[in-house]
């Protein structure tokens, strides 16, 4: 019997994904639906709602959800849930009580049904300042949502695609009964996640090596979604990840996967949303550093452990708190603001934005900042990149943590 902790408000994963015959049926009626189009972000939660990552939803809010998570963080009939999950349209002959085919705005291709049980609008200002804490444009999630079509569609949906990510990604993609049958087999109860959209620097690994003193094992767990300008593909990530964990990891402690979805960038909420979907994983832990999902100046770069406060007993993976990590010449080693008493001067403060920087600019990156396996990785991505990409990095890439 698994000691893995249950998934989110179930028993058992909700899965949403159609297989088989069933798929087939489905999706020879899908393509004479009306069509509706995603965008990235819907695509990601779609596919995340397929493989029973976002347990117990069976899909996309209605509006006394989107409020009540708004306002509360639980949904009307109390579960908690901390960013609405939501598809958008601009098209006003779509009806309630109608069966619609969602189709991926940038490959065209059928990925869900969905039976309309309610078409509503809302106040996209309200959802940007509860989830956000701002309506400033230059976020780039409150964008998104201010971009999004006039209605929110609700209804529950029956999907159609994995989206591509396995075929594109291989085994480094697992779904939550993967990551979980994989933690069964190993004999884990505990496992600690590791957030990342980056290559790991020395601070990240320090993160990840103060969760296996506690845990059974750690997943690095790595957004697979869509980019921001100046991010490192995944696959670039990967093979960093691979070359870190090969040579600075004892065998059998760290598990690297990814999962589907883009970055919303909320910051505190954004973290609840991690330790949320991570539980259906089958994580006990959630990794939470300094400004977690942030970017920018948004958030305080510990807003997101003091809102693991405000949820009671509202999730069962619980955060893994960790103060600001860096190396210190005078304790001769990675330590924190907890853990070491010397001064600024001393202390080598890492960074994903400032990696990125450094490398972008072929500049000298700083001895213990980054192990030199995972830099020569690095620097052959950046020497291939041609100048005007570097130049978007250069702009863009210091913005986000």
């Amino acid at each position: 019997m698994s000691k893995l902790v249950p998934p989110h408000g179930s028993k058992k994963l909700k899965i949403l994904t159609l297989n088989g015959s069933e798929r087939k049926s489905k999706l020879k009626k899908a393509e004479s639906l009306p069509k509706l189009m995603c965008s990235s972000r819907e695509f990601g939660d779609v596919v995340m709602l397929g493989i029973g990552g976002f347990t117990p939803l069976d899909g996309f809010m209605n509006r006394e959800d989107w409020q009540s998570v708004c306002d509360n963080m639980t949904m009307k009939n109390g579960l908690f849930w901390p960013i609405p999950i939501t598809l958008s349209t601009n098209d006003k002959t779509i009806k309630e009580d109608q069966e619609v085919a969602i189709v991926y705005e940038k490959t065209n291709e059928i990925i869900a049904t969905m039976m309309i049980t309610e078409k509503y609008t809302i106040d996209r200002e309200h959802e940007c300042n509860t989830v956000y804490k701002t309506t400033d444009m230059e976020h780039p999630g409150v964008a998104l949502v201010m971009s999004q079509g006039e209605y929110n569609l609700a209804g529950p949906i029956k999907v159609l695609s994995d989206g591509g990510f396995p075929s594109q990604y291989g085994s480094l993609y697992m779904t939550p009964s993967e990551t979980r049958a994989y933690f069964d087999n190993k004999g884990w109860s505990t496992i600690a996640a590791f957030q990342t959209r980056n290559p790991m620097h020395r601070s990240h690994e320090y993160l990840a090596k103060i969760a296996i003193e506690i845990c059974d094992g750690v997943m690095i767990h790595s957004t697979l979604g869509e980019l921001k300008l100046g991010d490192i593909p995944a696959e670039v990530r990967s093979e960093a990840i691979s070359t870190l964990i090969e040579n600075y990891f004892v065998d059998n402690t760290v598990l690297q996967s990814g999962y589907p979805l883009d970055m919303r960038y909320a910051g505190p909420r954004e973290a609840l949303l991690h330790a949320l979907f991570r539980q259906n994983y089958g994580c006990s832990h959630l990794i939470v550093g300094r400004d977690h999902a942030g970017v920018g100046d948004y958030y305080g770069p510990f807003d997101a452990h003091n809102i693991f406060d405000e949820i009671d007993d509202g999730l069962v993976t619980k955060p893994l708190k960790i103060d600001w990590t860096f190396w210190c010449n005078k304790c001769a080693g990675m330590s924190s603001m907890k853990t070491c008493p010397h001064s600024h001067e001393d202390r080598l403060l890492l960074s994903g934005s400032k990696l990125r920087h450094l490398l972008s600019e072929n500049l000298d990156v700083p001895d213990n900042f980054s192990r030199p396996e995972v830099l020569e990785i690095l620097r052959k991505y950046y020497s291939g990149l041609k100048d005007s990409e570097k130049v978007k990095v250069e702009l863009k890439g210091h913005s986000a943590k």
